[in-house]
């Protein structure tokens, strides 16, 4: 009894897979409405409706381990909040979710943003969560490709790390890259609190490529094929490093990420919370994203270096997306046509 029952479960991850996908595919054509209209809270809204319309139709029993809201008080679907139908000896997933990375983006018309779900299964019997829930609001990152990945695990003594000065990971990546230091082209969130980042870049000579906002999608460029970032560095939002982490997990590429303490206030939080032990700890993709069972989906909104946005055309609306599991490997990019006249949007606010 014991082979079938692993083999169901290892075999309900891949069946699973596009109904998440259909979710962020939902959660992008609901927001496609507000695009430059200034009202993030609406976009943010709407996408979290009809992500929670497409989990009530998923039968699953999903848990969210990391929401949104909690950084910005936006509307969101927020940690704890169960997901899906909760029949009895449906599978059980960690969900950590971003229904609109870049809502700024989103309510400028700006590029760099998508909608985005990570699931992972929890095999029979297990309590350990499989998504780190890191109580901070900010991490300190760093993420790079495959390649370099792999040339810290021959040679651990290399500079690959977050307390190394960002020149000296440039240079190292150029190295292990084969490209000149100029032609390193390094991604950072534009925020005051990475300016001394920006600058280090700078007088190293790399090319620095700076967002407004959504880095989940940037901290995943990296590892594509398809995209020129070779680093993305800098600090950035907690649960956006845990999806983030997924990704790569998937796509094979590395991360580093470390608690940035915002005040002195967060840190006697953190300290009293537990985590006074883990404040200087440097946690890799595999802390942060555990085990092999993990899904992927994420779908554009507007242009990012990981996905082409929604594009409009008559009553057509195209999405791009892209679905990959850990287990196997395999990175799968979705271009969707919906017909509008006859698409269904689900939303839960129009059920019942």
């Amino acid at each position: 009894m014991t082979t079938p029952q692993l083999s169901f479960i290892h075999d309900v991850e891949r069946r699973l897979q596009f109904d998440f996908l259909r979710a962020t595919e939902m959660a992008a054509l609901n927001t496609l409405q507000w695009l430059g209209k200034g009202d993030k809270e609406a976009a943010d809204a709407d996408a979290c409706d009809a992500i929670r319309g497409m989990f009530d139709l998923m039968e699953i029993s999903g848990e969210v381990t990391i929401g949104e809201g909690i950084k910005d008080e936006a509307p969101g679907i927020f940690k704890g909040e169960k997901l899906g139908t909760w029949r009895p000896g449906t599978p059980q997933f960690d969900i950590a979710l971003d229904p609109v990375d870049g809502t700024t983006n989103v309510s400028k018309g700006m590029s760099n943003s998508i909608s985005c779900i990570v699931a992972a299964l929890r095999e029979p019997g297990q309590e350990e969560r499989c998504l780190m829930d890191i109580p901070a609001f900010y991490m300190h990152k760093l993420a790079y490709p495959l390649a370099v990945r792999k040339a810290w695990m021959e040679d651990p003594s290399l500079p690959i790390d977050i307390d190394a000065p960002i020149g000296e990971v440039i240079a190292v990546t150029a190295k292990i890259l084969d490209k000149s230091v100029r032609d390193v082209v390094v991604c950072v969130l534009d925020r005051p609190r990475n300016q001394s980042i920006i600058e280090e870049i700078r007088r190293a000579g790399a090319a620095l490529r700076m967002i407004g906002d959504g880095d989940i999608g940037a901290a995943l460029a990296p590892a594509m094929q398809t995209s020129n970032i070779d680093l993305y560095a800098g600090i950035g939002g907690t649960p956006e490093t845990i999806l983030a982490a997924a990704g790569l997990r998937c796509l094979g590429g590395g991360l580093r990420a470390k608690i940035w303490v915002r005040d002195e206030g967060e840190r006697a939080s953190l300290i009293e919370a537990g985590w006074g032990d883990k404040l200087d700890r440097q946690f890799m993709s595999r802390d942060l994203a555990k085990g092999q069972n993990i899904i992927f989906a994420a779908t554009g909104i507007t242009p990012s270096p990981l996905l082409r946005g929604v594009e409009a055309r008559g009553r057509t609306v195209i999405t791009h997306s892209v679905v990959m599991r850990a287990l196997s490997g395999t990175v799968r990019f979705e271009e969707a046509h919906h017909n509008m006249d006859r698409k269904t949007l689900h939303r839960r606010s129009a059920q019942g």
